[in-house]
């Protein structure tokens, strides 16, 4: 996530304008903590893609701003007032995600690089006006929750399929965007949000877990499991 040269948003509640920096730590830090996750700088400094002592700089930023806390030596956790604007970055993102895919047909792989540097560029004039064109979509391409401009949200994610039993079936609900690869073989596999998936068994001495996918047979090992999202049945 590298910030660009998008001009400081200035928000009345705030004592310092917002950069795209700032937003990209709000955004990771609610990536790591969503679904009772924890984020650290070490876990910060790998996502933002920046060394830890930039990472503890701005965190300092941040905790002067009332937009994390601290709650351990290596802790952190967004205070109300970050997940706000931590809620605005992500669905500003996810709009532009949707928008992406379905106006522009760019494909589910590429586009979250895309919507990041869009996503700086796009008044909230014009992202009320694309969220309209949409039909007020619930969620992005990889089925992650649009935050709504008001109200509650809910982050949490399903169970993972590397804890479905064979014998279940798991309707994908969700993907994990953070690795382009992963979602390119996801996708040429057929493994998608709708996607009904049949669980058949899992290899012992943490071998691959055997799925069917339209009658296919699709051996998946924990670095694909891991990151696949559902409802069993």
């Amino acid at each position: 996530m590298k910030p660009s040269g998008r001009a400081p948003q200035h928000h009345p509640c705030c004592s310092r304008p917002h950069t795209a920096a700032v937003d990209d730590y709000l955004k990771a830090i609610f990536d790591l903590c969503a679904g009772g996750g924890s984020a650290t700088t070490t876990s910060i400094a790998a996502l933002v893609g920046v060394a830890a002592p930039s990472v503890s700089a701005m965190l300092a930023r941040l905790a002067d701003d009332d937009l994390i806390t601290r709650p351990g030596p290596h802790r952190v956790e967004l205070t109300d007032h970050g997940r706000r604007h931590a809620l605005a970055v992500v669905r500003r993102l996810r709009i532009v995600e949707e928008f992406l895919v379905r106006a522009l047909d760019v494909p589910w792989h590429e586009v979250r690089p895309e919507a990041e540097q869009l996503s700086r560029a796009v008044s909230e004039r014009l992202l009320e006006r694309i969220d309209a064109h949409l039909g007020h979509p619930t969620h992005d391409p990889h089925g992650d929750p649009i935050p709504p401009a008001h109200g509650e949200h809910d982050e949490a994610r399903p169970q993972a399929l590397s804890r479905a039993r064979p014998g279940t079936h798991v309707i994908v609900s969700r993907v994990s965007d953070r690795d382009c690869e992963l979602l390119l073989y996801l996708g040429q596999l057929g493994i998608r949000p709708g996607v009904v998936l049949d669980v058949l068994e899992q290899a012992p001495f943490g071998g691959p877990l055997w799925v069917a996918i339209d009658g296919r047979r699709v051996p998946l090992g924990p670095q694909l499991t891991d990151h696949v999202f559902g409802g069993t049945t």
